[in-house]
């Protein structure tokens, strides 16, 4: 009787919880610590970072190289005569940390994605004022897009969204929504912010 109950309970618990997805995290994962980015040319990629966007920088390190073993392929997935001549870590506001590579490699390619391509991707800095970042981007000379363009429908209304381009063609976003989005009334789970990074 005992086993016929405990294998009772068992199935009941496995069948009670088939239709609800456990949470799974990786342990001790707090959050995005820095994005990493393979740049052209070390300086102009800072220079635009801390002169243009108002990033610190905050250390520099490299070069990694292995002449003679297979290091940098077992270890990032790179041809294993790519050569890492230079990383800089900088630091954007209260925002998590970019990481820029000056890479060399036998069969590096030079592709500068589209948002819309596999891989591509795009920074996105929030900002006070997304009309004044257009004005003060455009007075730099910053390829800018359509926009300032202000979110009225959805569970994004609230937001206004600019994109950008560094001088190598990595896309950037100005993005504000000072009184939040629509989503976040009644939401589970509400997007960190950076203008709020403590929640």
């Amino acid at each position: 009787m005992k086993t016929i109950l405990r294998n009772a309970t068992l199935a009941a618990a496995i069948l009670g919880s088939a239709g609800t997805a456990a949470a799974s995290s990786i342990p001790g994962m707090r959050g995005h610590d820095h994005t990493g980015i393979t740049v052209p040319d070390m300086k102009q990629a800072v220079d635009f970072f801390t002169g243009v966007v108002g990033c610190k920088k905050a250390m520099s390190f490299g070069p990694f190289a292995d002449d003679k073993g297979t290091f940098m392929q077992d270890v990032l997935g790179v041809d294993k005569k790519a050569v890492i001549e230079q990383i800089t870590m900088v630091r954007c506001g209260s925002g998590s940390n970019i990481e820029l590579f000056k890479y060399t490699a036998p069969d590096q390619k030079d592709l500068t994605p589209k948002n819309s391509d596999i891989g591509g991707f795009h920074i996105a800095f929030y900002v006070d004022d997304v009309a004044a970042a257009k004005a003060y981007l455009d007075a730099r000379g910053v390829k800018t897009r359509m926009g300032p363009i202000p979110v009225s429908e959805g569970p994004a209304a609230g937001q206004t969204i600019l994109y950008f381009q560094a001088p190598w063609g990595l896309q950037l976003e100005a993005i504000s929504y000072p009184s939040g989005m629509a989503y976040e009334k009644g939401a589970e789970t509400v997007l960190w912010s950076p203008k709020n990074p403590e929640k």
